[in-house]
């Protein structure tokens, strides 16, 4: 049919009454606002030349109603550690004011002190201070903050935060509470996820309301099988079951942890992939329906479901999986409308078949090493979609260009069982270098205290190839020295060595498989240190005579250890 375009008055063919399918509007692929905005300010059709300039128009802001750009000047930081500091130098970069947060435990931590504004909120445990939600809001509201930066962790996934700050008037940096809700409810999720043509692994779509009902479901899948918790996440209310004989018990546990954790005893179960790789992706969504990924992290490495080393690109990828997997990564992105920096994260078998896991509404610990091979500043980012810009960054213009490595540093006993090591930190010795960037908010001095999480820090390589960040990460993990506390650096630095994870040959097994590899000899670069500082403090005694002055009226010895353990804060009068 030959119209006439209302926006140009040139004449074109139309096809809306001929195919939907084959309609100009559905080519071009126009989201349900776009369509919405051409029904409100056009009574017919446009031709395609001009649908394409209003939907760059409408994408980039200029005439979409649904959103207003906002300006942020000041930041509160509703976290503590590592992640605070670290958005607050993003912010002091974009010329931003930064306020903390802290309890008590906390109020000589670094991100303390580095904020341009602080503020006691609550004794030191987390539920009377970094997850009161009211005592943040109304911080915020005295020191008259525009946004919220919730961090990871905490109040990060809490949808009713989030609405709490709508309707306080301030900014959350993140998705939406709808999304929140929608993503952290593991049964929506799958059928979101199944709706939106990304894979998902067999299992329930309904919570499970019996022990038969789990039996049964258990028998067709076929064993093993992974109950879950539908709230759950960081490995809790998960457990695995290998036989029919296991369900009946798993069953209760797992909804007990649930219930205890989550306040939700809701459960479900899937097929368990044997041996997976754990692949995720980082994606950017803005107000507008722009969404981009910006590749994968291989987050393979795990203790008790916990990640404890990462990298970018994984080795395990193949180019066309990658550019599959990044495709669908974006469409669940855009099936849920996400905004902000959010993880899609997989779960691949060996044959390079993919499923979705779960999806993180939040910055992850591990997005420092995304950072050093895309180049991207993803709290900027964050800072910049809350504020209604769109996003400047396009597909075709994302690379991968090195590689990159992180380990996370925490305060536990590897030989102990990882036991978290609280204390005093006597000495740090920090490594630095070409391609080193270390992410962490302890000092010397600084008492770690023990109503957190253990990580005391995160270790960043960078280099050009994987072999090369192997070696830098394998020196680095060498120079770094903490004392007063002990460290999982011993642990780490075998990693580095050992034969599957150099030939990037590794699972989700990966711990299990070297596991006397990795805990051998554990403390001997501790002993070894303890031995050099007994021989030197023995030398110090023979000389005991040279330090003495006969002219002086005080006749002790000076003692240089003393004056030098006072100088580091070794020493506590």
């Amino acid at each position: 049919m030959k119209k006439v375009c209302l926006r140009c008055g040139v004449m074109f063919d139309c096809k809306h009454d001929e195919d939907f399918r084959s309609c100009h509007c559905t080519e071009i692929g126009l989201d349900a606002p776009m369509r919405n905005y051409l029904k409100e300010n056009y009574s017919d059709c446009l031709c395609p030349d001009c649908l394409k300039a209003v939907q760059k128009s409408f994408n980039t802001g200029e005439i979409n109603p649904c959103f207003r750009k906002r300006k942020i000047k000041k930041v509160l930081i509703a976290n503590r550690g590592e992640i605070a500091v670290r958005i607050m130098r993003s912010c002091r970069e974009m010329g931003l004011t930064t306020i903390a947060v802290f309890s008590e435990a906390d109020r000589t931590s670094h991100h303390v002190m580095y904020a341009d504004e602080a503020y006691a909120i609550g004794p030191a445990p987390a539920s009377e201070s970094y997850l009161c939600m009211e005592k943040i809001i109304e911080t915020a509201l005295h020191c008259k903050a525009d946004a919220i930066h919730p961090g990871y962790g905490f109040l990060s996934e809490k949808a009713d935060f989030v609405r709490r700050c709508e309707k306080a008037g301030i900014i959350f940096i993140g998705p939406k509470a709808e999304t929140m809700e929608a993503m952290g409810d593991k049964i929506r999720a799958r059928q979101c996820m199944k709706a939106a043509g990304v894979p998902v692994v067999p299992g329930t779509e309904q919570p499970l309301q019996s022990v038969d009902e789990a039996l049964r479901i258990s028998d067709e899948i076929g064993y093993p099988v992974m109950l879950k918790a539908s709230m759950g996440g960081g490995g809790k209310g998960m457990r695995l079951i290998r036989s029919r004989d296991e369900v009946a018990e798993a069953y209760e546990m797992a909804r007990s942890e649930s219930l205890s954790s989550f306040g939700d005893d809701t459960v479900y179960i899937e097929k368990f992939v044997e041996e997976p790789h754990h692949i995720e992706f980082q994606i950017l969504g803005d107000n507008y329906g722009n969404v981009v990924h910006l590749f994968e992290r291989e987050c393979s490495v795990q203790r008790r479901n916990q990640k404890i080393v990462e990298e970018s690109p994984s080795p395990f990828l193949t180019p066309g999986l990658r550019r599959e997997m990044g495709e669908k990564a974006v469409a669940a992105a855009k099936a849920v409308g996400y905004i902000g920096a959010g993880t899609i994260e997989f779960l691949v078998d060996k044959h390079h078949r993919f499923f979705f896991l779960e999806m993180n509404t939040r910055l992850q610990v591990e997005h420092p090493v995304t950072e050093e091979v895309v180049g991207v500043d993803l709290v900027k980012e964050q800072i910049c979609v809350a504020m209604g810009e769109p996003l400047h960054l396009r597909q075709e213009e994302l690379e991968q260009s090195g590689h990159a490595i992180e380990c996370r540093i925490c305060a536990e006993d590897a030989v102990n069982n990882f036991l978290p090591s609280p204390g005093i930190i006597r000495q740090i010795t920090r490594p630095n270098g070409i391609g080193v960037r270390v992410d962490s908010y302890v000092y010397e001095g600084y008492e770690i205290p023990s109503y957190y999480d253990p990580m005391v820090g995160k270790l960043i390589v960078w280099a050009t190839s994987r072999q090369y960040a192997i070696e830098r990460m394998r020196r680095v993990l060498y120079e770094y020295k903490i004392t007063g506390i002990k460290t999982n650096l011993n642990y780490l630095r075998r990693i580095m060595y050992v034969p599957d994870f150099v030939r990037g040959n590794y699972n989700t097994q990966f711990i299990v498989k070297n596991a006397r590899m990795l805990v051998r000899n554990n403390g001997g670069n501790e002993e070894i240190e303890n031995m050099a500082i007994i021989a030197a403090y023995i030398d110090y005694l023979m000389n005991l005579e040279e330090n003495r002055n006969p002219n002086s009226t005080d006749m002790r010895p000076v003692s240089r250890w003393r004056e030098f353990g006072l100088q580091k804060g070794v020493l506590r009068i």
